[in-house]
């Protein structure tokens, strides 16, 4: 194992004390040019690197923000992380990306982690819709911010999208398109986006005079491309099969084009497909998907600003926010209907 080099060395090499070489290389106006260009001699020789988290934890204030996220499989975690990265790197700060996989567990690990590492701040998509986790992490007086969902209360900054409206935006487009048979894939209930999308849909519906009861609802176990592939073939084992389909992301929709192509059902021609978020690969689908945009880059900037407010100089004027942005509805070929 490589040894470290440490102060002691450098001061020793250098024939100067500790606090001398510490003046050195955090205060170097105080130190004699003489003096320290032999220091600095002694740590280019011996390969000294100073530790950063130390130092960090002396000072107490880190220089690394963390973003915790549900899926960074998921394109849009990606275009959040972009739009947080940039603030950060604006400030001269990193960023500690993590993966939740959509499990509380492993969340709570990640929190607890983040807590040992004296990070500045997290920036959090939650997979615990109990608040647990985020109670047993808020003793330890890290500031957060939530991503993609609304703070249910006054403790913390919030910058998300209106998803109820992304859904009521999403099947009343279905609507106009002459469909009434429409089946609802979402992921797990239990994360919110997918129960505030599955609530537009039914305003949709409302608006049209239908019931919830139109609405038919497949739930797969997570937001990806395999769980679409396997809803699409519930879709296709149903009867009467929906003419439209309104899927809670673009990983499940375009998961949900794949069953349906192999199986030899034409879309639009024979179903209609809605997905969400807009990411690259829904314009690219083998049938350009429409999708609802969430403005992904934005998102993650906005929540690094307020992030990054609130732990810094100025912290004791940050007044907590909810932001809450509007999607858009994006029409490409996969929801038109074929017109005689």
């Amino acid at each position: 194992m490589a040894h470290t080099v440490g102060i002691k060395e450098v001061a020793r090499q250098a024939g100067v004390s500790v606090g001398t070489v510490s003046n050195v290389i955090n205060r170097p106006h105080m130190v004699a040019e003489e003096t320290r260009q032999r220091v600095q001699q002694a740590i280019a020789e011996l390969g000294y690197v100073r530790s950063e988290s130390a130092r960090q934890l002396r000072a107490g204030q880190s220089r690394i923000i963390a973003l915790l996220v549900l899926d960074m499989a998921n394109p849009f975690f990606v275009d959040v992380a972009s739009g947080a990265e940039r603030v950060a790197r604006s400030s001269s700060l990193g960023v500690m990306l993590c993966n939740s996989a959509q499990s509380t567990s492993e969340e709570s690990d990640y929190l607890s982690l983040f807590a040992e590492q004296r990070v500045r701040g997290v920036l959090l998509t939650p997979a615990d819709m109990s608040g647990r986790n985020l109670a047993d992490f808020r003793r330890h007086g890290i500031p957060f911010v939530f991503v993609d969902r609304v703070l249910p209360s006054a403790e913390g900054c919030s910058v998300s999208v209106n998803d109820v409206l992304g859904g009521t935006l999403a099947v009343r487009h279905l609507l106009e398109q002459g469909h009434t048979s429409i089946a609802y894939v979402s992921g797990p209930m239990s994360l919110q986006q997918c129960q505030d999308r599955k609530e537009g849909a039914v305003a949709a519906l409302a608006e049209a005079g239908l019931g919830e009861r139109e609405l038919r609802h497949v739930e797969a176990d997570r937001l990806d491309v395999a769980s679409g592939r396997d809803a699409g073939a519930r879709l296709l084992g149903m009867s009467p099969r929906p003419s439209a389909v309104f899927c809670a992301n673009d990983l499940l929709a375009l998961g949900v084009l794949q069953a349906l192509f192999a199986a030899g059902v034409s879309v639009p021609d024979d179903v209609a497909l809605v997905g969400y978020d807009d990411i690259e690969f829904a314009a690219a689908a083998a049938v350009p998907l429409t999708s609802v945009r969430q403005p992904a880059v934005r998102m993650g900037r906005q929540a690094a600003e307020l992030l990054l407010e609130e732990t810094g100089e100025d912290a004791g004027l940050h007044r907590h926010q909810r932001i809450v942005l509007d999607p858009e509805l994006i029409v490409r070929p996969s929801s038109l209907a074929v017109r005689p």
